[in-house]
């Protein structure tokens, strides 16, 4: 048989009259993380039609793609829930923002603001990007936490302080792997531990932590008991 009479020649030559091109359409921009380039980068989310083509002329259209979003260096395309990852930027503010809420919700389960917790806590906050985060600032903040929720120290985790652990941590648990998840619990832990034992409010307030987390109260029980057993 000569070259190029076969199926697969026949095929080739098809695929060379016969085919589809997609044409795509710019719909919106931004910044995102890129899984390809493994960083930020700016990004285009794209619109595609699909055409046939005939000798590589567009002819009949084909219907839509599903939308794409485009990175800007790559030029890469992945699907559109890419976006639904935070940037480098953002997962960093988110992280900052909620190991302080967990070190303010900590200080005043304890009720006293006692200076050992005080520091731990302030340097904790630190560590976690609020760099110029002080003792004193950190206890006005959990006075004004107390008048502004009427709440009274060392009680239980309430309803409004339980909502503001949730709104820190829920969106940030599912991009943190297991340790990550479990390094926040235990820098609250340190907290609590840094002037005595838990106190019933306090391990309250490091169980609301754990389930917004998605830690399992299990493990929860577990790490707090293990942080309590690890010399300060």
């Amino acid at each position: 048989m000569l070259p190029g009479r076969g199926r697969d020649g026949r095929a080739a030559r098809l695929a060379s009259i016969l085919g589809t091109r997609t044409a795509w359409s710019a719909v919106g921009d931004g910044e995102f993380f890129c899984p390809g380039c493994g960083g930020d980068r700016n990004y285009q989310r794209l619109t595609g039609h699909r055409r046939f083509t005939l000798l590589g002329v567009p002819v009949l259209p084909r219907g839509e793609t599903a939308p794409v979003v485009e990175c800007a260096a790559c030029r890469r395309h992945f699907g559109t829930e890419v976006l639904d990852h935070p940037t480098t930027t953002r997962f960093s503010a988110m992280l900052r923002d909620a190991v302080h809420t967990v070190a303010l919700a900590v200080l005043a389960a304890g009720g006293t603001c006692a200076r050992p917790s005080l520091e731990t806590a302030a340097a904790t906050v630190r560590s976690a990007g609020f760099d110029d985060c002080t003792e004193d600032q950190l206890s006005a903040l959990v006075e004004a936490l107390a008048a502004d929720t009427g709440r009274v120290f060392s009680e239980p985790c309430g309803a409004g302080l339980a909502i503001e652990l949730h709104e820190a941590l829920d969106p940030l648990a599912p991009h943190l792997a297991p340790a990550g998840r479990e390094s926040i619990l235990l820098q609250g832990a340190r907290i609590a531990l840094a002037d005595g034992p838990y106190t019933p409010a306090e391990r309250d307030a490091l169980a609301t932590v754990g389930a917004a987390l998605t830690i399992c109260t299990d493990d929860v029980t577990s790490l707090l008991a293990a942080a309590a057993r690890t010399p300060s």
